[in-house]
């Protein structure tokens, strides 16, 4: 039987206890607890309760903490991370807007050029501005 190979674990994988994920951060286990509790960090649970913190998280903790000693408060730390959120979710959701929307103009420019060799003589379109195009 073949062994398998272990492998590391992934960035969003939760798999440091709290003493560990505080060592990485230089934070207090209680800090850790108590961002856990204002939503600034989520990490994953084990069967038990345990907190286990991923790659992710633990970076997620070394902003807060970078936040926090500039002088920003637990409060304004966990709105600055919620717009982060929201500019990362706005970004993908605008990649995604645009390759749709080059699909869609590279099928309309296939099916205008479809046309234009079928039908050479089709009249010129003018639209409601005035200006002339030539159909295709």
């Amino acid at each position: 039987m073949p062994r398998h190979t272990p492998r590391a674990p992934g960035p969003s994988t939760p798999v440091y206890v709290i003493s560990v994920a505080a060592e990485l951060t230089g934070l207090h286990p209680q800090t850790l607890r108590q961002y856990d509790r204002m939503g600034l960090v989520s990490p994953g649970r084990t069967g038990g309760g345990g907190r286990r913190y991923s790659l992710n998280d633990i970076e997620a903790l070394r902003v807060v903490a970078e936040l926090t000693a500039a002088g920003i408060g637990l409060e304004g730390v966990r709105r600055i991370v919620d717009l982060e959120n929201q500019v990362l979710a706005l970004r993908a959701r605008n990649a995604e807007l645009l390759e749709r929307a080059r699909a869609l103009q590279a099928a309309l420019d296939q099916t205008s050029a479809a046309l234009a060799e079928r039908r050479p003589n089709l009249p010129v379109i003018r639209p409601r501005g005035g200006a002339l195009h030539p159909f295709g």
